[in-house]
């Protein structure tokens, strides 16, 4: 009876202790408002579909395979099945480990170890059977196994951070690299379009050359731009087919051409997402993924700091021996034993010493990469608004510049046309014409990729769960 309850004692105590700091979350000094925040009645919903806002259906169908099919994303949830597996095989050690085990042996001894008698007899041919079940129980005493159990539990939700972070990530990159189609097929188009009016331009100037109204120095003003605007068609092209295999790699797909949706002009444009600071903290998966490696640094401040203690282990066996198989399972061949051992460290020349030194080191530097995160955190989103509201005003002043550009465009052919004006300035018009579209089509597919950046930049509004 005095033995059972000190294993019962013994039992009971193994939950009552935690050796080693609990972890305490970080207070951060967060700013109470944004500098450039935008006046919006949007509200930031976590796992909202924020690309649905630019209303293509095309870049929807894009997002979704690359989420389904993207070999980043394959390998982040190996990683997760792998951690998992890890925290399975750290948890079961705060359980009894159970094992089944089985002998049989014949044996006869050599008549020149032990001569061919024994006590007048001749030597037996012995047998030896043995079936049952052994326990080995760790008591987990000073919470060195708990500990451990927590640091395991904390790098899953690592690797659970580095997957929704490869998620946001993926599906910006989808969606940045569709706006850059996009706008290439825009530049394209525009340029294409300016070089059939130089050619009709071209047409003109030579006709009125052959006709006597002009010179050849107009002539060759004329070809010089068309020649010069025709160079840019290859080189969009180009530009085209690098950004369809660079979309086509992160779909997980050999290179192909890639559908097209809305127009650059059709997108719309995201609402701005407001959120406070505390948002930003919850959603972010790198700063989710340093506060987890910080709690698992933490934990393995009391693993290491456990051995100093002793380490008590319950045992057991129980089952059926015999000489004899066929009398194993006869009642008297049971046999059974309960035990205990404690092992606990004398002198180990600084070694414990050397492993808790290390954790708390490795524990200051993570508190250190976890802050670091926060504010950086905070710096990217600060810089995703004053981008996002600096290149809409931007996008306006371009607007003003093409209206403009038309007006003068307009005007100098009317006046060149009534002798008032050299066609030189009808030239100039054109050029300025042709690069105030492309600035405008630049401006509007930056402010496009500012708001997919801002959204990345709040962290996790956009993560989706992948089907398995």
């Amino acid at each position: 009876m005095n033995k059972f309850v000190v294993l019962l004692l013994l039992v009971l105590l193994s939950g009552c202790f935690k050796i080693g700091p609990d972890y305490i979350k970080t207070k951060i000094d967060t700013p109470k408002q944004w500098r450039f925040a935008h006046n919006s009645s949007s509200k930031f919903i976590p796992n909202m579909f924020w690309w649905n806002q630019f209303t293509d259906p095309v870049l929807d169908q894009l997002i979704n395979e690359a989420v389904q099919n993207n070999l980043d994303l394959k390998i982040a949830y190996a990683n997760i099945e792998q951690f998992m597996g890890q925290y399975g095989s750290t948890r079961a050690n705060l359980f009894p480990q159970i094992s089944a085990m089985g002998d049989y042996a014949h044996t006869q001894s050599s008549n020149y170890a032990v001569g061919p008698y024994i006590n007048g007899m001749q030597r037996p041919e012995l047998d030896a059977a043995k079936l049952g079940v052994a326990m080995n129980w760790e008591l987990d005493i000073w919470g060195k196994l708990r500990r451990a159990n927590e640091a395991a539990r904390a790098d899953l939700l690592s690797q659970e951070a580095i997957k929704n972070a490869v998620i946001m990530t993926l599906i910006s990159d989808v969606a940045q690299t569709y706006i850059r189609l996009r706008e290439l097929d825009k530049n394209l188009e525009i340029t294409q379009s300016v070089v059939n009016s130089l050619t009709e331009e071209l047409r003109i100037a030579k006709s009125r050359f052959d006709e006597g109204y002009s010179s050849e120095l107009e002539v060759e003003q004329v070809d010089s731009e068309y020649q010069r605007r025709s160079a840019f068609i290859p080189m969009y092209e180009q530009q085209i087919a690098i950004t369809e295999n660079a979309l086509n790699v992160l779909l997980s797909r050999n290179p192909m051409p890639i559908n097209r949706g809305l127009s650059l002009e059709q997108l719309s444009l995201p609402a701005i997402p407001t959120g406070l600071p505390a948002d930003l903290l919850q959603q972010r998966p790198d700063i989710q993924q340093a506060e987890q490696q910080l709690i698992a640094a933490n934990a393995r401040i009391g693993v290491a700091t456990a051995q100093y203690f002793p380490q008590i282990s319950l045992t057991g066996d129980l089952g059926q021996m015999s000489t004899q198989v066929a009398t194993l399972f006869v009642p008297g061949a049971n046999f059974w034993s309960v035990g205990s051992s404690l092992v606990t460290p004398i002198f180990t020349a600084g070694k414990i010493a050397g492993q808790v030194k290390s954790a708390e080191s490795i524990q200051e530097a993570a508190l250190a990469n976890y802050k670091r995160a926060i504010i950086s955190g905070f710096r990217e989103f600060e810089n995703a608004l004053i981008s996002n509201n600096k290149y809409k005003i931007q996008k306006e002043i371009q607007y003003k510049r093409v209206r403009a550009v038309q007006n003068y465009f307009n005007l100098s052919r009317i006046r060149y046309e009534e002798g008032y004006t050299d066609y030189i300035t009808v030239l100039d018009s054109i050029r300025q014409l042709f690069d105030a579209q492309i600035e405008l089509i630049s401006a509007q597919s930056i402010t496009l990729a500012s708001s997919v950046n801002l959204y990345r930049a709040m962290g996790g509004g956009w993560l989706i769960q992948k089907e398995k």
